[in-house]
């Protein structure tokens, strides 16, 4: 998977008849703003950030949920945008955040994994497409009488088990996970978790994980793309990421974690809020919030520059004519 520059924008204007009356502009939201990373096969690309980031709205593009308003999405070669590359949709599924608002009330659990299994053809018989869902159900900790049950007689973890069975049933090579832990309890999380790496193990996925926990992130990423107010700041391997991270707004939220071993380290607290979307501040949009600004962070966009291998970060202070690097942050 290779995403270009990729942006997103939507229409967030007032009725027609207020704009009339009021004289008012259109207004348009940039959700993305050229935003580009790859995913290696059978690797955890995480994407963190706070609410409001974009994060959602890349996974959405991706999957084809959104299109995007520029830049490109390449599958395995072949650029989604493309009409002849819709087979390829097939290979990729989503696990959304909310268990329960993304399974069909009204259906039994048999049928919300079978759904896809049907919509794509691969199993016809329908002796065959029971023994299917029933495995598909055992893969994911449930036993086959689970399918008669609706989803409203599970628990939350139960209920991501069964979000989870449904995105595996057309036998996909990628995921893109929406925050599938964040509704669930401390516990049932690490059972998710487990869950989902020992599928990638046994099945060989490729996952874009979403998420705004970093503690869940360092469990189960491969990789970490860090996002603020539309853009990537950086991304780095896991344990690169944790151990020296480059960008003052990958160290706030690294600081953010609670300190289990008390070990009295210095932390920088989160300081102010996230700009509004609409009037994002010129130059770098996390100069208002970053204790490093000048006046180069004020009136120039930062682009996201190479560092190492693997490693990219974008940031007018590190290792430019400011001469600050990780160890300065």
């Amino acid at each position: 998977m290779r995403v270009e520059k990729i942006g997103r924008d939507f229409d967030v204007s007032r009725p027609w008849l207020n704009r009339v009356l009021e004289r008012e502009p259109r207004r348009s939201l940039c959700a993305v703003n050229e935003v580009s990373f790859s995913i290696r096969k059978g690797e955890t690309l995480a994407l963190v950030g706070e609410s409001g980031c974009g994060k959602s709205t890349v996974a959405r593009m991706i999957v084809g949920l959104h299109t995007p308003s520029r830049g490109r999405i390449v599958f395995d070669g072949a650029d989604l945008a493309d009409p002849q590359s819709a087979p390829l949709r097939r290979r990729m599924q989503m696990i959304f955040q909310d268990p329960y608002a993304s399974l069909n009330p009204r259906w039994r659990v048999r049928a919300i994994v079978a759904e896809p299994i049907v919509a794509h053809g691969l199993v016809r018989d329908q002796a065959r497409l029971a023994a299917r869902v029933s495995e598909l159900l055992a893969q994911v900790g449930l036993v086959a009488e689970d399918g008669d049950k609706f989803p409203h007689e599970f628990s939350g973890g139960q209920r991501q088990r069964i979000s989870i069975a449904r995105a595996l049933s057309a036998n996909p090579e990628f995921l893109v996970c929406d925050e599938p832990t964040s509704a669930l309890d401390v516990s049932v999380q690490a059972q998710i978790l487990n869950l989902m790496k020992d599928l990638q193990t046994r099945l060989g996925l490729t996952y874009l994980f979403i998420s705004h926990n970093l503690a869940v992130v360092a469990h189960i990423a491969t990789r970490v793309g860090v996002m603020y107010l539309g853009s990537l700041v950086e991304i780095a391997d896991a344990k690169q990421l944790f151990e020296r991270p480059r960008h003052p707004y990958t160290r706030m939220l690294i600081d953010a974690i609670p300190d289990l071993q008390m070990t009295g380290k210095a932390r920088t607290p989160v300081a102010g809020e996230v700009p509004n979307p609409l009037a994002p501040p010129s130059g770098c949009a996390f100069h208002p919030r970053c204790p490093h600004a000048d006046g180069r962070c004020r009136s120039e966009r930062p682009e996201l520059i190479t560092q190492e291998p693997g490693s990219a970060v974008a940031c007018q202070a590190i290792g430019r004519r400011v001469g600050l690097d990780h160890s300065s942050l």
